[in-house]
């Protein structure tokens, strides 16, 4: 999964951090634990471990803010696939996007409303409880960090939650999720840019404000916001298109009474292209599948005899979509099954043809050729 290592489950999610977060665990913990050792208390290597343990609770803080989206989705019937932390900080991964622009908007805020609360907890200790100062240190850190991560994240553009909550404003003042997704993105891409100027002339010394972590997220803020601004405008195309439009010219579709002499001599002689041919009645219906391989079991003494309907395989592991289904939604589709074909079906179950990944590409293909002509 990306070069990232499975370290097990939180609450039945997948649970994963990529080889950059080690890097920052120990930056982190050799930074604060330097802070520390200057707490006379402290003696040893004490400040290093209390480093690490406050590096672990502060990745812990950014956990349970990724749970705060994933236990909303999850409440949605959306199933998390799952929580990676690496060098920003983590990601939750969701099988799909929210059904509406308010759900959407509910799993966006729900990181923040965690990161905000845990602040609220952590100060309220720090101000309660009778604490050595080393350790009084390490709760206003968490309260600190947990302020930054929530506020940060509430920056509106994406790939933050701020973008996300962004893009569902968006939709619902458009009824276009795609819209919203490309908007919050520009965003995104404006904030990844400044990030990165002023990151920028921190290193070359003209400004004090900012540093190389700034200009590293900028850098992080721009290519992701491009991605999702990408993703939109390829969803977008392909929302305003059906199945009827990719399906692939010359589909494999054979009558039910073709003897297998016909069959062979029209459609595999000198062609060798399909394996398996779709097999419609006399109306176009589809009655199942016929292979090739499977005329190997038959003497070809007999093919003048036998008809294709005597040798069909059923249709019933055939996936078959409306023809007038979304083309976004058959991309979909051919994800979440894992399917290589679907079959076409027109109005009173007409075969229209087979579609697949490769026949969609194409198709968009020639729509671009033929706007940029």
């Amino acid at each position: 999964m990306n070069g990232n290592i499975r370290v097990g489950n939180l609450f039945g999610i997948p649970f994963y951090v990529n080889p950059s977060w080690f890097f920052v665990l120990g930056l982190v913990t050799l930074s604060y634990g330097g802070q520390l050792a200057l707490f006379p208390q402290l003696t040893g290597i004490m400040p290093w471990i209390l480093g690490f343990v406050a590096a672990l609770l502060l990745f812990a803080s950014v956990v349970a803010h990724e749970l705060g989206h994933s236990f909303v989705a999850i409440a949605q019937g959306i199933k998390v696939k799952s929580i990676s932390l690496f060098l920003f900080g983590g990601l939750a991964s969701l099988e799909k996007e929210s059904d509406t622009p308010l759900q959407a908007f509910s799993v966006a805020i729900a990181g923040p409303l965690v990161s905000l609360f845990l602040f609220g907890l952590f100060t309220i200790l720090g101000n309660s409880l009778t604490l050595s100062p080393p350790l009084e240190a390490v709760i206003y850190l968490l309260a600190s960090i947990n302020l930054i991560l929530g506020l940060f994240n509430l920056i509106p553009g994406l790939p933050l939650d701020g973008g996300n909550i962004l893009k569902a404003l968006v939709w619902k003042i458009t009824g276009n999720p795609n819209k919203g997704i490309i908007f919050a993105s520009r965003v995104g891409q404006f904030f990844g840019w400044l990030a990165i100027i002023i990151g920028g002339l921190s290193i070359l010394g003209i400004s004090q404000f900012g540093s190389f972590w700034t200009l590293l997220i900028g850098f992080f803020l721009l290519q992701n916001a491009g991605f999702s601004a990408q993703s939109a405008r390829v969803n977008e195309t392909l929302s305003q298109y059906t199945a009827q439009d990719a399906v692939i010219p010359n589909s494999p579709i054979v009558s039910d009474q073709l003897t297998l002499r016909e069959f062979v001599n029209d459609y595999i002689i000198g062609q060798n292209k399909w394996t398996q041919f779709l097999v419609t009645n006399e109306f176009g219906q589809l009655l199942g599948t016929i292979a090739v391989d499977e005329l190997k079991k038959i003497p070809t003494s007999n093919w003048t005899e036998i008809k294709v309907s005597e040798v069909i395989q059923s249709s019933e592991k055939t996936e078959t979509i409306p023809a007038k289904q979304s083309l976004l939604e058959v991309v979909k589709l051919l994800e979440q099954k894992n399917v290589q074909q679907l079959t076409v079906v027109g109005e009173n179950g007409i075969v229209i043809g087979l579609l697949e990944k490769a026949s969609v590409i194409n198709f968009l293909q020639q729509q671009a050729q033929a706007k940029a002509a």
